[in-house]
């Protein structure tokens, strides 16, 4: 099978109340909890998603990734062939923490199902499936570390089968008010803004 080029596109990183969106930053607020500095991060991009202020930090971090990368390129109600493939390291420690301590306290015993449902890290996979109709694979990985080797083979693998047109990957950690989210977009139609550049560099940047 002849080997087709890939190239990213597009990149974003979302860590200490800033947004960079191809080496630009679009959002920043002063220092401030990712609770509020999300919020705003939604309110200032116009976005209109109500079921964005039910979701889990982790959700909401990949969700607004997400939105920044394909809602220039998606149209609601079509279906889009565009694969996620994304890691982190805590999987869904941080909510699974706070249901673990509304059922530890007898006095206190408050479980929540609207926590509950959000301890497995592929919900905020499904989030961004529903807002931009995304019908191709998605794959959610644990790793100690970004592991920018693995996701840039795996796109790879997808498009070159072309199991999707378009791959959007990266790195989506938070736990304990520290986060970080590093997405991109790998294709196959030629793009000179990033020849240079590897998944790893962008990271990094």
């Amino acid at each position: 099978m002849t080997q087709t080029k890939t190239y990213i596109h597009d990149y974003c990183t979302i860590e200490n109340n800033k947004i960079v969106l191809n080496g630009t930053t679009v959002f920043k607020t002063e220092p401030t909890s990712f609770g509020d500095f999300s919020k705003q991060a939604y309110r200032n991009s116009d976005i209109q998603y109500p079921k964005f202020f039910k979701m889990d930090a982790l959700s909401k971090l990949a969700f607004l990734g997400a939105e920044l990368l394909l809602s220039p390129i998606t149209s609601p109600g079509t279906e889009n062939n565009i694969a996620l493939v994304l890691a982190n390291k805590s999987s869904s420690l941080d909510t699974d923490v706070k249901y673990q301590e509304s059922i530890s306290n007898q006095e206190n015993y408050f479980p929540s199902p609207a926590v509950f449902v959000y301890t497995l890290p592929n919900i905020c996979l499904g989030e961004i499936s529903i807002r931009h109709q995304l019908k191709s694979e998605n794959s959610f990985f644990i790793f100690d570390a970004f592991n920018p080797d693995f996701m840039s083979n795996y796109a790879n693998i997808l498009l070159q089968s072309n199991k999707a047109d378009l791959v959007l990957c990266g790195w989506v950690e938070y736990f304990n008010e520290t986060y970080k989210a590093f997405l991109c977009t790998i294709g196959t139609q030629e793009n000179t803004k990033y020849t240079n550049e590897t998944i790893n560099t962008l990271y990094n940047k």
